[in-house]
This record gives C-alpha cells, structure tokens and sequence, in this order.
C-alpha cells in the first residue's frame, strides 16, 4: 500500500509492455516505456501554464486598462470583468460536451491553441492601433473566453490519461498530479500578475497584450511536439446519434454521478464570487496603497496579485509532502482527507480571507479619514501594501485546499468518458461566481448611488469595500452550512473511497 501512495517522478517500465484502451494519435498501440506517463503530461503542463500566464497577465490588470485608456467607471469595469471571467469559466461545459462526443481532448486542446494565438494577437492589436477599437478589444477577450472553453476541461484531464489507472505507481503519480497540476499553474500566474503586471505599467498596454500572445504561441509548438508521445483514448461515440443504442444501465449510472455532484457544485458557488474579487476589488485596493518596497521599486498594482500564487507555491509542497502523510496516520485515508473534507476546508478558509479583507479595508478607509484624504482619490494612503498580504495569503491556502479538491472531485467521481465534463463543472463554479459577483456589484451599486456614495465609487476614500467583504463573508458562511449538508449525504461513487470516508 505504502508504495502505491507515493508518486515518483521517475517510474520504472517495460519498455516492450503494451497499455490497453488507449492508442497513439495514429491509432497504433503504445508501449509502456515510450508513452505516456510524467514525461508527456509534462508537454501539456507547458501549454496549460502557458494558458494561465496569458490568461492572467491579461486578466490580473484588465480592471486599470478598462478604467483607464478605455474610460470605464470603477462599477462599470468590475462587473465587465466579472462578466469577462465568468464567460472563460463557462464555456467549458460547451467544450466538454464537444471534447466527449465529437472532438476528443486532444485535438480540442489543437483548437484551443489556435484559438488562443488569434485571440491575444488581436487582443494586442487592439491596444496598438492609433484609436483604440472597443468592438475589437471585446472580440478578443471573448475569443480568449471559447479557447478558455476548448483548453480548460480537457487540459488536466488529458494529462491525467497519460496515466494507467490499472497500473500501481502510475496510479499513485496520478493521483499526486492534481496538486502539482496546480502548483504548475501557479508558477504561470505569478509570474504573469508581477512582470507582465510590470510591462503593461511601465513600456505600454501594447507590449503587455503582446507577451502572453508570445508565450501562448510558443507553448502550443511544444504541445505539439509531445504528440509521438501522447497516449489517446478510443474516440469517444456521439452522444446525441442514438441515446437507444448505449446501455441503457450505463446511461443511468452516468445520469446519477451527475445528479450527486449537482448539490455539491450549487453549494461551492459563493466560493466563485469571493475568489472573482480577486483581480477586480483586490486590484482596486491595493492601487490606492503605498507600495514602495525596501529596496525603493514600486510595485505594480496588478503584481501583488503574485502574493496568492506565491502562497499556493508554498503550500502544495507543504500540503502534499508533509500534511498528507500526517493526516494520513490520523485519519487512514490514502490522501490524508476525503475530497469533500479537502473542499470543506478550503471553503472555511475563504471565509476567513474575505472577512480579513473587509478588515484590512475598513483600517484603510479609517487611515484616509484621519489624514484628510477623503476627497483626494488621487492620493496615494499612508498604510504599507504589506496590508494585504494576508487576504491574499489566506485565499491562497483556501485555493490549494478547495479548488484541488473541486477539481480531483469533478474527475473522480465522473464516468471516464464524461471527465471533461466533470471539470467543466468545477470551472462553472468560479464562472458562474464571476457572474453573481457582477449581477451583485451592479445591483448594489444602484441602489447605494441613489441614496448617496456608492460602495463602489471612483473614489474608494468614500466607498465601502468594507461593506461588500462582510456581504460576502455572510454568503460564505451560508455556503459553508449547506455544503456541509450536502457532503454528510453524498455516497461517493468509488466504494473503497466510500468505505473509508464513513469510517472518518
């Protein structure tokens, strides 16, 4: 058992040995010691980090380009980005569907990659002509948004095909991969928020645009050089041809995974919308701060975005090496905790970050009333950045234990051929969350401007973030009541998993 629960790197194969149920991109059968495994995952981990660079580099300061050079309100930007970002998260239920019945994972990740580079390059377009086209602008993002929907519910899925679920330490290294999966992507996004951040700052919106655009184009030439190497399930059947031709008990079974799932999804919503502030609200914040470090450099305001991925860098390691097998003697479980438990945990956490950021806010909005700078928006307020370090630090955490759970959860417990459905499904949470956060910053921003300052003003000296992080820390804790209902009753579809989660 011991052995099964760890997951090198580096697996010793038969080289000679055939993997059944998959094929090379030629049809052909593929052998053990040439495909698959930590080396081709490692190829789509390139493209799928590259994605999230691009994604975030553009994302993390989208709110200053569109209250700036394209001369949006404060509310106005907030809910378009929220709009923006919450579309990406969606439209990868439309991708999975069309990755499991018609396309398969790898060729969906083909299209997401050529889909990627127009997007950005018209995206840098956009930002570089003499008078700057919103209607091109808009087109791009929203281009972005469906390779988002091509790429995001098949990216980690397909890396973990690369793994022989039949097969004990390729089982183990598969297991191990959602949290370095993660861990990956959060080296992407880091980097992006700060230099990326940093460029579209200090050289010009155009440049900024231009790098992921770059970067996204390079990693999709590496996913394509893997493609000798990639192991490919039998191509799936279309689902919508003839329903009465499939097992009738198989299409139920399917159905009912779906159906259990559905609660737990419904209950982790509140999570999106704290997690869609933040690239918006966070950003805001920290704009009005000082944030010049020890050595003089000040930093960008979209770069201290980098404190979360930073933390997420920090605790993978921590979690994985260190608190898993601990928990592991505590509990008995093989992964330390159920994934529902990893997800409950997660979402406690996020509780308690949103309630540190309206702390945080409500000590800066008093510190610009005691030094009279109220009606100054322009003012830079004497308080360190180093102030959100922790909301960021904290929501970090959160992520590393909810958003891996969510993820492994969606994949697990969903029938082979419906996985990258599975993971659409976690995606939506953040996408649909991005939508409430926008529909609630809208609604709430009518009805306080009617009766005075919005708490979504321009001038954050007289709005209240404050008030809206309490608003979400409420709705946080009511989501933490109800998916902990929901998860008391969910019978997991695995039944050594079961078995083990009603022990603990």
């Amino acid at each position: 058992m011991e052995e099964e629960e760890e997951a090198p790197l580096l697996l010793p194969t038969r080289k000679s040995e055939v993997v059944g149920g998959v094929s090379d991109y030629r049809g052909r059968p593929v052998y053990r010691g040439s495909s698959g495994g930590w080396r081709s995952a490692l190829f789509v981990v390139a493209v799928e980090i590259a994605g999230s660079f691009a994604y975030f580099g553009v994302s993390a300061n989208l709110i200053t380009y569109l209250t700036g050079p394209l001369g949006h309100s404060n509310a106005a930007a907030a809910a378009a980005v929220n709009a923006w970002s919450g579309t990406a998260s969606l439209m990868p239920l439309l991708g999975a569907f069309l990755a499991d019945a018609y396309l398969g994972r790898y060729r969906s990740i083909i299209l997401a990659g050529a889909l990627y580079v127009l997007g950005y390059g018209l995206l840098t377009l956009s930002a570089t002509l003499v008078r700057s086209s919103l209607g091109l602008f808009y087109m791009s993002l929203y281009l972005i948004a469906v390779a988002q929907g091509a790429d995001k519910p098949c990216g980690l899925a397909f890396a973990a095909d690369q793994f022989d679920p039949e097969h004990p330490k390729e089982r183990a290294s598969r297991g191990s991969l959602f949290n370095w999966w993660f861990f990956c992507m959060a080296i992407g996004i880091s980097v992006a928020v700060s230099v990326v951040g940093y460029i579209q700052d200090n050289v010009g919106w155009g440049a900024g645009f231009g790098v992921p655009c770059a970067i996204v184009f390079c990693a999709f030439v590496v996913f394509l050089l893997g493609t000798p190497t990639y192991r490919l399930p039998a191509p799936p059947p279309c689902r919508l041809s003839s329903p009465f031709q499939a097992n009738l008990e198989a299409k139920n079974e399917e159905a009912r995974c779906v159906l259990r799932l559905l609660p737990i999804w419904a209950s982790s919503l509140a999570y999106g919308v704290v997690y869609a502030q933040i690239m918006t609200l966070f950003n805001k914040q920290g704009r009005t701060l000082d944030r010049r470090t020890i050595i003089g450099l000040e930093l960008p305001p979209a770069a201290l975005q980098a404190l979360g991925p930073l933390s997420i860098l920090l605790f993978v390691p921590l979690y994985d090496r260190a608190l898993v097998p601990a928990l592991r003697r505590v509990t008995g479980h093989p992964s330390g905790l159920t994934m529902l438990q990893r997800v409950g945990a997660g979402m406690a956490t996020s509780l308690a970050a949103v309630s540190v950021a309206a702390l945080v806010e409500g000590r800066r909005l008093a510190t610009a009333r005691d030094h009279g700078l109220v009606d100054d928006p322009g003012a830079t307020v004497p308080m360190s950045w180093a102030w959100l370090v922790p909301q960021y630090a904290v929501m970090g955490l959160a992520d590393v234990l909810a958003v891996v759970g969510l993820q492994e959860l969606f994949y697990d417990q969903m029938p082979h051929g419906l996985r990258s459905l599975g993971l659409a499904l976690y995606l939506s949470v953040m996408g649909i969350g991005g939508f409430i956060s926008s529909l609630l910053i809208s609604l709430i921003d009518a009805l306080t401007s009617a009766t005075g300052d919005s708490w979504f003003a321009d001038n954050l000296n007289r709005a209240h973030l404050d008030y809206f992080y309490w608003l979400l820390a409420a709705l946080s804790a009511a989501e933490l009541v109800l998916f902990l209902a929901f998860a008391r009753s969910y019978v997991y579809n695995n039944k050594i998993i079961s078995i083990t989660a009603q022990k603990h």
